[in-house]
């Protein structure tokens, strides 16, 4: 999953983006309002973690903003990012009324700092649950369970050993299921800017999957990309 996080201190940044490369979302930085306005509008993101107090403005301005975009494809003219994408705000203003104030504006959690990263991490889970419509906590598929926060994979009961990236792989195409993904797509959902892709990594993750879940599991619309069926058969 792909986090865009949105603060201008150098050290906080830095931090939150080790803890989070670590829990294995690929993270992206911006460091007030105007770069990541740039970046939502280029990239596709599944969450933003948000802090109100930026150099070059309030973050308040910038979930104004991507809550009253269009919807992308309505035909406007230059690319607008999705204005129902999950924000999390993360900001030192922890009394009350500000809390309220934020969830009033279109944020979807409100963190106050200090606050410990498996707090920020269990949130961000619960957020992208909600995104993906999804209530209970794991994700089940045919004989496959997978528990998205402790990041395991069982099959039929069993525990299937995966890489970080395979994993992720996965779980991109678990929640798209029935939709057909993209190289790109999928590379975009897996891989901040600076990291180096390598041409054929997707293919390499998904025949590791097919090896390790069976073959079914993940089809391949030539020319096109790779789905999930909505249903496995019987």
């Amino acid at each position: 999953m792909r986090i865009l996080v949105v603060e201008d201190d150098v050290g906080i940044a830095s931090g939150l983006r080790a803890n989070l490369q670590q829990r294995g979302y690929a993270v992206d930085m911006a460091d007030g309002i105007a770069s990541a306005w740039s970046a939502l509008r280029m990239e596709r993101f599944d969450a933003v973690l948000l802090d109100l107090g930026l150099a070059d403005g309030d973050g308040s301005e910038l979930l104004r903003r991507l809550r009253s975009s269009p919807v992308p494809g309505s035909g406007q003219p230059q690319a607008l990012p999705d204005p129902s994408i999950p924000v999390l705000i993360v900001t030192a203003r922890d009394q009350v009324h500000q809390r309220i104030a934020g969830l009033d504006q279109g944020a979807d959690d409100y963190l106050a700092k200090p606050f410990d990263v498996d707090e920020l991490d269990a949130r961000l889970r619960a957020l992208l649950r909600r995104a993906a419509g999804r209530a209970a906590p794991t994700i089940r598929y045919a004989d496959i369970e997978v528990d998205p926060a402790a990041r395991t994979v069982r099959v039929q009961g069993r525990p299937v050993d995966m890489s970080p990236r395979e994993f992720s792989v996965l779980l991109v195409l678990l929640e798209a299921r029935g939709r057909v993904l993209s190289r790109q797509q999928i590379e975009e959902r897996l891989y901040s800017w600076d990291a180096a892709i390598e041409s054929n990594a997707v293919e390499v993750h998904i025949h590791h999957l097919r090896r390790k879940l069976g073959s079914a599991c993940i089809q391949t619309m030539r020319g096109v990309g790779y789905f999930m069926p909505q249903d496995l058969p019987a």
